[in-house]
């Protein structure tokens, strides 16, 4: 998979990339991902890819011929183009196995007071992380790229995202570690019998009460 994530901001994925499952994944070339700062699209002498709203208001609106400019450079056939903004559709974990199945995503990160509206004409889908108003994409595209790139396979162990939170609509069942006993809280007794069987049974009724208790809309 191939990801482009077009920005005004490079070096805020600098740590993004380069630590944890992100970075093996790209040393095993299973992921490629490209930072591309929009401005070098731009036409104006001093760079500019942001003027003034038309009709007047506050801050400074990102520009529609930068953006579409640079998206056309690297979009192929086979690319699925995504505006993160908050009026996009909100992001859930059944996107991110959706999104897995593409070979490229070109991920646009807005910025500013907002962008031109005609730049939406430009993508094949938006998407927001929450209904709250951060300063620009950028985190939202690496919240993107996090959860497609585990996705994938040969990044993690399989098993180990098909137990957890949201898969199948139900939140992860609890785990334990060493010690056995910690001020007086005790790992339950069912996970150290042995009993595989009881143990899947255990966990299953665990996600399920867990899922009631904190999010019953996801039974719904």
């Amino acid at each position: 998979m191939r990801i482009d994530i077009l920005t005004l901001f490079p070096g805020l994925f600098q740590g993004f990339l380069n630590e944890s499952i992100i970075k093996r994944a790209i040393e095993k070339k299973l992921v490629d991902i490209h930072i591309i700062n929009f401005r070098e699209f731009s036409r104006l002498n001093n760079s500019q890819v942001d003027d003034t709203p038309y009709g007047g208001g506050s801050g400074m609106v990102l520009m529609v011929e930068p953006i579409v400019t640079a998206i056309e450079s690297l979009k192929k056939d086979n690319s699925k183009v995504i505006l993160l903004c908050p009026q996009g559709n909100s992001y859930k974990q059944k996107k991110a196995y959706e999104l897995k199945e593409n070979s490229h995503l070109i991920l646009v990160c807005g910025h500013y007071e907002g962008f031109d509206e005609r730049i939406r004409s430009f993508v094949d889908e938006e998407i927001s992380i929450g209904d709250y108003v951060l300063t620009g994409g950028e985190i939202p595209a690496m919240v993107v790229c996090d959860s497609v790139v585990r996705l994938i396979d040969g990044v993690i162990k399989k098993d180990s995202y098909l137990e957890e939170s949201f898969t199948n609509n139900l939140l992860d069942y609890p785990t334990y570690t060493k010690p056995r006993e910690f001020r007086g809280m005790k790992v339950p007794e069912i996970l150290l019998s042995g009993d595989h069987k009881k143990i899947d049974e255990w966990r299953k009724q665990e996600q399920l009460k867990k899922t009631t208790e904190k999010r019953k809309d996801l039974l719904e």
